[in-house]
């Protein structure tokens, strides 16, 4: 009878231990799992001059977890050289000139790693700021995937799609979206169709 008992309590104690192994295994196949499905890395760049675009951004990365990178001007624009009543301010100037590519202060650390790409920019004169193409063309993009977003005081992003698909050599360029006044719960769903 005493043979028994101890056998039956290995059996129990030995059952315990399996049981607890693979409520271990298990929580980390569901990690492992979870995480090879949201894989793909994600930047989110953007250039705003006034700050705008910057809100858009910000809810772009809180909505992907991705970096966030801002490109600067390495001749910060000032007030005057956005007075658009202007037309020989700065803003106006670049805009006119399609060659024009108005120097960044910086450069993204680790490009190859990152597989998508949120590009935000605001409508200067009814396209994207020359600086946006100084930035497709500063790097090799192949392979990568282009989600361009725009702030807007009603031209939309439309007369923006061309020259990032020109700039943009060899990278994917998704059908960018207007995100002026969008909340983060629209941005959000927006996301989440992208990176799929």
């Amino acid at each position: 009878m005493i043979i028994k008992k101890k056998s039956t309590k290995k059996g129990i104690c030995l059952g315990l231990v399996f049981t607890l192994m693979i409520g271990l295994i298990v929580p980390i196949t569901k990690i492992n799992v979870n995480a090879a499905s949201n894989s793909k890395k994600v930047l989110v760049v953007y250039f705003s001059a006034t700050g705008t675009t910057r809100s858009a951004a910000k809810k772009i990365k809180k909505a992907t977890k991705g970096k966030l990178y801002q490109i600067k001007a390495a001749d910060p624009y000032t007030e005057e050289d956005l007075d658009y009543s202007n037309d020989d301010c700065r803003a106006n100037t670049e805009q006119q000139d399609e060659q024009t590519r108005p120097e960044i202060d910086g450069t993204v650390k680790n490009m190859d790693q990152y597989d998508i790409i949120f590009l935000g920019f605001p409508i200067w004169w009814g396209k994207e700021p020359m600086i946006i193409r100084t930035f497709l063309e500063s790097y090799d993009l192949e392979g990568k995937k282009i989600i361009p977003f725009c702030t807007s005081g009603g031209s939309g992003i439309s007369g923006s799609m061309e020259g990032i698909e020109t700039a943009a050599e060899n990278a994917t360029v998704e059908k960018g979206k207007d995100l002026t006044d969008a909340s983060y719960k629209s941005i959000k769903n927006w996301v989440k169709k992208k990176i799929k």
